[in-house]
């Protein structure tokens, strides 16, 4: 059985993990906190000058070239921003898996040591009930490893998701920069036909 000296031990590695685990968590919080508002700012910033940009068009072509003009640097900060919301939340993610792993390691070490003393100091008669034991804890060690793996995958396939998200993300940023600028280029050759109308008539 353990000892009081143990089980004080064992108390003070929780609550230090515990406190570990909160500091963690504030700093994932203070980092998106930061993001939102260096987001703010420049979608403020941004704002402001888009419109006085805007304003400022002398017609209609140079308003459309004007606008797409904005199309890709503004999907080109929604991306970055995505990809930063992610890392934060991947990296608080992986503290707190990687916390579980080590603490989920410990205990199970800690229950097959039970496990040896009680197969140890057992009564003659009692190999069967003691087996059984010893089988239970490793099938709950094989549980649980299937569990962490899976985990594992999981995380993996949420973060290629991702890529392939972003990736086509970009692609269709960089379709509609181009749908963009021949629409541009289409409303140019319009204005410069609708001006011609007049002079030819």
């Amino acid at each position: 059985m353990l000892t009081p000296e143990q089980l004080a031990a064992a108390q003070k590695a929780n609550i230090e993990m515990l406190f570990g685990l909160t500091r963690q968590a504030l700093d994932g919080v203070e980092r998106l906190v930061e993001l939102n508002l260096q987001a703010t700012r420049a979608a403020l910033r941004d704002a402001a000058s888009e419109t006085d940009a805007l304003l400022s068009a002398k017609d209609a072509q140079e308003l459309l070239q004007r606008q797409a003009a904005l199309l890709q640097p503004l999907a080109e900060k929604a991306l970055a921003y995505s990809r930063q919301l992610y890392d934060i939340a991947a990296s608080t993610g992986t503290a707190f898996a990687q916390a579980a792993q080590n603490k989920l390691a410990d205990t199970q070490h800690k229950v097959e040591t039970v496990v040896e003393n009680v197969a140890r100091n057992a009564p003659a008669g009692t190999e069967a009930a003691v087996e059984a034991m010893r089988n239970a804890v490793q099938a709950a060690a094989v549980a649980m490893e299937t569990v962490q793996k899976a985990m594992q995958q999981a995380g993996e396939l949420a973060q290629s998701n991702i890529q392939t998200l972003t990736q086509q993300a970009q692609q269709w940023q960089q379709a509609a920069a181009t749908a963009a600028g021949t629409t541009a280029a289409t409303a140019s050759g319009t204005g410069s036909r609708t001006r011609r109308s007049p002079s030819n008539g």
